[in-house]
């Protein structure tokens, strides 16, 4: 005899409800997040959401916080009041290695280690006990435009080819989060629109979600789904890159 389960109406609703709450639920976000040094609000009291594969920019006047924002995100600072969700996960219970694992930082400076471009690849997950298979740099320095300059020498990059093998070192991580602060205002022109175009490849391509620091309302509309405008560490404006833009003006 086979006996067949039925599932109850109320259980059937109960799962498909937890499917869309997984599927609606937010990659990242940060719930009344602060930070206070020396008596002054840095950040102050943000609350956001940011979901799979979607970029947001933080734009706003110098000093209005942005940075402050973005290294509260994987910890590098640590939050006053608040804290940041990672897949619902409070990012208080994962430890600080797997954090920066998860969400990814490319800075405004490619910071790389001497050696090959290569070696700056093997060296997140060589972190984490693990052996980066050749064909993975291949494919890596393939999707940054780098194909065939795995055992060229750091020291010889050009700073958009430096930023690209940042750029590919954090994908080498696997991250669910990419962070970038003002990843392209140390480039030129034609540099800064080349790793525009390899920041929405490596997003598209890896479903990342992504925040970034820029000071160009601009590049904020080429890359960017929506645009979070700060001022004086509070969020001022969130949006569509049209209605932030709008608010935000001329930001200096």
């Amino acid at each position: 005899m086979r006996i067949v389960l039925r599932r109850r109406p109320e259980d059937v609703d109960t799962i498909q409800e937890q499917n869309r709450t997984a599927e609606t639920r937010p990659v990242l976000e940060t719930e009344y997040l602060s930070r206070i040094v020396s008596g002054k609000r840095l950040v102050d009291d943000i609350t956001v959401r940011v979901q799979k594969g979607e970029i947001l920019a933080v734009v706003g006047p110098s000093g209005s916080g942005k940075s402050s924002f973005l290294r509260l995100l994987n910890r590098l600072d640590e939050p006053t009041s608040g804290t940041v969700y990672l897949e619902g996960n409070d990012y208080r219970q994962i430890s600080p290695r797997e954090l920066r694992r998860r969400v990814g930082l490319v800075t405004q400076t490619p910071f790389l280690f001497s050696g090959t471009i290569a070696d700056n690849l093997r060296f997140g997950p060589q972190q984490q006990g693990k052996d980066l298979p050749e064909e993975t740099i291949t494919f890596l320095l393939d999707q940054v435009g780098l194909a065939d300059r795995a055992n060229s020498d750091v020291v010889n990059l050009s700073g958009g080819e430096a930023q690209r093998v940042s750029l590919a070192r954090a994908v080498a991580n696997s991250p669910t989060v990419l962070l970038m602060d003002e990843p392209t205002s140390a480039l030129d022109e034609e540099a800064k629109v080349e790793v525009e175009a390899l920041i929405l490849k490596i997003v598209k391509q890896n479903l990342l979600t992504c925040v970034i620091v820029s000071h160009d309302l601009a590049q904020a509309a080429r890359i960017a789904n929506r645009v979070m405008l700060l001022k004086a560490g509070r969020l001022e404006k969130i949006g569509s890159v049209r209605e932030v833009i709008h608010v935000a003006g001329n930001i200096h």
